[in-house]
């Protein structure tokens, strides 16, 4: 990755909040790497380098600053929207997979040797799939350092170290300090209650519209799974390792987080999960300019800055909402959603009255869904994840409360999860995925399209042939034609799932 030097040292100068991520500012002179924000003294240019990644920065023998925490930074909008290898490398390895599968299940993940993926992001990103892994792992542990009360030892394996001593010898190389000094220097600040309770800051870059993301989420929540409730968002996550709840407060520069896990190496993915849900990644600067330059959406821009794509933290959910959002209102599909979450398990030998309206609850499923945790795990919030591929698969046809065509498209979809005919992870290559889901009956363009926005984060998606996307069009003085909307929409790109967005809220 190429970083010019006059623009990164400008950015450093005037302590511009947004470049935060983007690249890091090591200073050969006091032997730190820092934020583009960071509050203290410009270094002199000839003191400087700049770093496409932390990692990059801790391969030439800096250290984190302890002001500016620069491993706690908003991550990279480049990565969090390339579709290229290192983008779906970089975003598999913050989910944790290079834990989990070593480099050669990241590899396979992404059809490369490891050799030649070794190559790539050291080019890149200035450092290798193990340096990169390793800087989130020492990131992880300063988390659980500072918000709970484990053992060193606990806190060694749940971040990912192989030893105590790789742990120990790690954070002092990257924070020039013992574990044991981290936790002092918290002070008197007490951990969550609760074991497996943890309280932590998930950066963005401003402005954030809050307000619109909590709108999102609260017109589609579903029972069990996911509320918004005095201003924040509470969801239940299936995860690699277990189950967990996550409670999200919008603030100023940040999101509270409050993550309860059934186990504590699933931190990483959670929070890689809860921020691209929340797109935290994005950098609305560039967005916001790109789009106030069309006329028509100006005032828009003006009146709601930072307006986010509501993404996903598990892509078969999302598939399955999009399947059966095909053609009906938002409040019919939270219906058959409903019924679908709430359905027996096919053991049960009596009747259970799924009116809606006045549902009660079926008996959890005990089957495992693609990842770790049970559906009927409920966390103490009383949320679960969403339902997974096997437990679909496993309802019987009253289950569904839909029409056959459309039971069966989920069933197919499901089996194709299953298989690993179609994958619906985070660093899936986005047409090889769209090309798998429009080879599956009953599934065309925009449940296609609409994955692509929301589950594996294309920012380009203009969702022309949605209704609501067509009446927010008409509202704001734009051609409703699909054919047309598409034609004037290429002023927008690469933006234009934001547009959809924008859209949507005019409707």
């Amino acid at each position: 990755m190429e970083l010019d030097f006059e623009r990164c040292y400008r950015a450093v100068d005037s302590r511009d909040q947004r470049f935060d991520g983007w690249f890091y500012t090591g200073v050969t002179s006091t032997g730190i790497y820092c934020r583009p924000s960071c509050p203290a003294i410009t270094p002199k240019r000839q003191n400087v380098r700049f770093f496409p990644s932390a990692a990059a920065a801790q391969g030439v023998g800096l250290r984190a600053c302890r002001r500016c925490r620069p491993d706690a930074a908003p991550g990279s909008p480049l990565w969090d929207v390339r579709a290229d290898v290192v983008g779906r490398a970089m975003r598999l390895i913050a989910d944790g997979v290079v834990d989990r599968d070593g480099v050669p299940g990241l590899a396979s993940r992404l059809g490369y040797t490891e050799r030649h993926l070794h190559r790539m992001l050291s080019a890149e990103m200035g450092a290798g799939p193990l340096a990169l892994a390793r800087a989130q792992r020492a990131q992880t542990a300063r988390i659980l350092i500072e918000t709970t009360d484990l053992g060193m030892a606990e806190i060694a394996f749940a971040a990912g170290f192989g030893s105590v001593r790789q742990f120990n010898d790690t954070l002092r190389e990257v924070y020039a300090s013992a574990p044991s000094d981290l936790r002092t220097a918290r002070g008197g600040q007490r951990a969550p209650a609760g074991a497996g309770t943890l309280a932590l800051r998930l950066a963005y870059r401003p402005p954030l519209h809050a307000q619109a993301l909590l709108d999102f989420f609260a017109v589609r929540a579903l029972p069990g799974v996911d509320e918004v409730r005095d201003g924040t968002y509470h969801r239940g996550l299936r995860l690699p390792h277990g189950t967990g709840e996550v409670a999200l407060t919008p603030a100023t520069g940040h999101v509270a987080a409050t993550l309860r896990l059934t186990d504590l190496r699933d931190l990483a993915p959670a929070v890689a999960r809860c921020r691209r849900l929340l797109d935290l990644d994005a950098d609305p600067a560039a967005i916001d300019a790109t789009l106030a330059a069309d006329p028509a959406l100006a005032p828009a821009v003006a009146a709601e800055p930072g307006i986010r794509v509501p993404r996903a933290v598990d892509g078969f959910e999302m598939a399955v909402r999009a399947v059966i959002g095909q053609q009906v209102s938002v409040a019919s599909a939270q219906k058959t959603l409903t019924r679908l979450l709430t359905a027996p398990t096919p053991d049960h030998d009596h009747e259970v009255d799924l009116a809606i309206g006045d549902q009660t609850p079926g008996q959890p499923h005990d089957q495992r869904g693609a990842e770790g945790g049970r559906r009927g795990d409920v966390g103490a919030g009383g949320l679960r994840g969403f339902l997974g591929a096997e437990e679909l698969l496993s309802l019987p046809d009253s289950g569904f409360g839909m029409p056959v065509g459309r039971r069966e498209t989920l069933r197919g979809l499901a089996r194709a999860v299953v298989d690993g005919s179609v994958d619906l992870a985070a660093g899936v290559d986005r047409e090889e995925a769209v090309r798998g889901l429009l080879a599956l009956p009953g599934i065309g363009p925009w449940t296609a399209n609409y994955l692509a926005m929301r589950a594996f984060g294309d920012p380009d998606i203009l969702l022309s042939t949605d209704l609501a996307v067509r009446r927010g069009a008409a509202a704001l003085g734009l051609p409703d034609n699909p054919t047309t909307l598409d034609r004037y929409a290429d002023r927008w790109r690469p933006w234009r799932s934001y547009a959809t967005m924008r859209l949507w809220r005019a409707a």
